[in-house]
C-alpha cells in the first residue's frame, strides 16, 4: 500500500486477509461490470417490443437507452472521488443495491415514463459501481497483480458487452424484454454480498472534505454535454449551438472552481500526467470504435446477411468470445508497453472496420469480426488497466472516474453515429449506411493512432533527454511511474 491509502476490514480496524479481500473484491467487481455492460447493449433489439407492450413509440423509446447512458456518464466523475473519500467498499455496495432495486422497478414498469425514470436510477448505480470498483481493485491488489485482476473483471464484463444484443434479443423473443431486468436482480444481490465481505479502503492523504461546488458544477457540465451529444443531432442548429455553448461555459466554470478549491474534486495536475492522458484519450477513440463495432456487426448480420436474431447472435459468439478473452490478456501487458500497444490496437481497429465494409463473404465477415473483437477488447481493457498503473492508488477513484467519464461520453458519440445504420421499421442495418459508418469510424480511429504515434515519438525524445537526471522515470504527484 502506498502512503495515504488505508485498507481496513471495517470491523475492528485490523488488516483484512489479503486472499479473502482480493477474492471478494474481484467477484463483486466482475458481477457489477457484467450487469452494467449487459444493460448498455442488451436492449437495443428489444425497443420495438417495449414500445408495443407499453403502448409507446416514436423518439420517446430512445430514452430507454439514452437515459441510462446519460445518467452513467454524468455521475461517474463525482462517484469515483466520493468512493476515495468515504470508502470504496461502501460506495460499491450502495451502487450494486441501487442498480438491483432500479432493475426491479424496470422489470415491473407499467409505463414508459416509469421505465425511463428507473433507467436513470440504474445509471446512477452504474456510475458508482464502475469507477469505485476499479479503484477498490487497485488498492486491494499489489502492483504486480492488480492489472491481471482488473483484466479478469473487465473480461467477464466483456462477455456481456459483446453478447448483450444476443442475450437481450433471445430473452425478448423467448420470454420478454422484462427478463433482462429480472436477470439483474439476483446478480446485483450477489455482487453486493461479495462487496460487503471485502476490505474497506480510503484516501487518507487529504481531509474528507467534499468539494460540493465542484461536484455540482461537474455534474451540470457533464449533463449538458451528454444531452447535447445524445439529442443535439435531432435539434435545429441554433438550439444545438446554444447547447454546446452552455456545456462549454459550465466546463470552464468547473475548471476555474477546481483551480481555487482547497480540496478539489479533481486535481488538475492529473491532466499533466502524459501517459495517463494519452491512454485516456486513445481509449476514448477505441471505445467509440467498439460501440460502432458492437452495433453494426450484429445488425449487419441480420440485414445484409438476412439472419434471424438467434442466428446472428450465434454467428457473433466468436467475436464476443475474442473480446471477452482480451481483458485478461490486457492485464498482463507491462505499463511501459501500454501506450505503444494502444497505438497498435487503434491501427488494427481501423483496418478491421475498413475490411468489414468491403467483405463479401459471411464466413470471412465473421472471421474479420473475430479479429476485431480481440483487438478492440484489448484496447478497451488496456485503457482502464494501464491508466490505474500511472496514478497514485489513494486517488484511484478520481482517476478512474475521469477516464470512465471521457470514454462514456465518447461512447455517446458512437451510439449517435450507429443510429444512422438502423432501419426503424426492420430494426436492422442497411448495407450502404453500415459501410459508410464503418469507414468514417475507421478514419477517426486511424487519425487517433497517428496522433498517438507522434506523441510517443516526442515523449521518447523528452525521456532520453532527461534520462541522465531521472533514470528514465517521471514523477507524478509524488509517485514515480515508468515512461512509455
Amino acid at each position: 500500500m502506498s502512503k495515504g491509502a488505508t485498507l481496513r476490514d471495517g470491523v475492528g480496524g485490523a488488516t483484512a486477509p489479503p486472499f479473502a479481500t482480493r477474492r471478494w473484491a474481484l467477484l463483486a467487481m466482475s458481477v457489477g461490470v457484467f450487469c452494467i455492460q449487459l444493460d448498455s447493449f442488451g436492449l437495443n433489439l428489444a425497443l420495438p417490443q417495449i414500445g408495443r407492450d407499453l403502448h409507446a413509440g416514436g423518439a420517446g423509446l430512445q430514452w430507454v437507452i439514452s437515459a441510462y447512458l446519460l445518467s452513467t456518464g454524468t455521475l461517474m466523475l463525482g462517484a469515483g472521488r466520493l468512493g476515495d473519500l468515504f470508502g470504496r467498499r461502501r460506495l460499491l455496495v450502495a451502487g450494486l443495491a441501487v442498480f438491483g432495486a432500479s432493475s426491479l422497478v424496470c422489470a415491473l414498469a407499467p409505463t414508459l415514463p416509469v421505465l425511463v425514470g428507473a433507467r436513470v436510477a440504474q445509471g446512477a448505480g452504474a456510475a458508482m459501481i464502475m469507477p469505485v470498483g476499479l479503484s477498490l481493485l487497485t488498492n486491494v491488489y499489489p502492483a504486480g497483480l492488480r492489472g491481471r485482476a482488473t483484466g479478469w473483471a473487465l473480461g467477464i464484463g466483456g462477455i456481456a458487452t459483446a453478447c448483450g444484443p444476443f442475450i437481450g434479443g433471445a430473452l425478448t423473443e423467448s420470454v420478454s424484454w422484462r427478463a433482462v431486468f429480472w436477470l439483474n436482480v439476483p446478480l446485483a444481490v450477489l455482487g453486493a454480498v461479495c462487496a460487503s465481505r471485502t476490505a474497506e479502503s480510503y484516501d487518507t492523504s487529504t481531509p474528507r472534505n467534499v468539494d460540493w461546488s465542484g461536484l455540482a458544477g461537474a455534474t451540470a457540465a457533464l449533463a449538458a454535454l451528454c444531452v447535447v451529444i445524445d439529442r443535439g443531432p435531432h435539434w435545429p442548429w441554433p438550439a444545438a449551438s446554444a447547447g454546446v455553448a452552455v456545456a462549454a461555459a459550465l466546463l470552464i466554470l468547473f475548471v476555474r472552481r477546481e483551480r481555487s478549491a482547497a480540496h478539489p474534486l479533481v486535481e488538475l495536475s492529473l491532466f499533466r500526467n502524459g501517459p495517463y492522458m494519452a491512454l485516456t484519450l486513445a481509449g476514448a477513440a477505441a471505445n467509440t470504435t467498439t460501440v460502432m463495432f458492437l452495433f453494426v456487426v450484429p445488425l449487419t448480420l441480420q440485414g445484409q446477411w438476412d439472419l434471424s436474431v438467434v442466428l446472428a447472435g450465434t454467428a457473433f459468439l466468436a467475436p464476443a468470445l475474442a473480446m471477452a478473452l482480451a481483458g485478461p490478456l490486457a492485464g498482463r501487458v507491462p505499463p511501459r508497453a501500454a501506450v505503444r500497444l494502444m497505438a497498435g490496437c487503434l491501427c488494427g481497429g481501423a483496418l478491421v472496420l475498413a475490411c468489414l465494409a468491403r467483405t463479401s463473404s459471411l464466413t470471412l465477415y465473421v472471421a474479420v469480426a473475430t479479429v476485431g473483437g480481440a483487438v478492440l477488447g484489448v484496447a478497451n481493457s488496456l485503457t482502464l488497466i494501464a491508466t490505474q498503473a500511472v496514478i497514485r492508488p489513494e486517488r484511484a477513484g478520481e482517476a478512474s472516474g475521469v477516464t470512465k467519464t471521457v470514454i462514456t461520453v465518447a461512447a455517446g458519440l458512437g451510439i449517435g453515429l450507429a443510429g444512422a445504420v438502423t432501419d426503424q421499421d426492420r430494426g436492422v442495418g442497411s448495407e450502404a449506411a453500415a459501410d459508410t459508418a464503418l469507414l468514417i469510424t475507421a478514419a477517426g480511429c486511424l487519425a487517433a493512432c497517428v496522433v498517438l504515434a507522434v506523441w510517443i515519438k516526442l515523449r521518447e525524445g523528452a525521456v532520453r533527454a532527461g534520462a541522465g537526471e531521472s533514470g528514465g522515470m517521471t514523477q507524478f504527484r509524488g509517485r514515480y511511474v515508468a515512461e512509455p
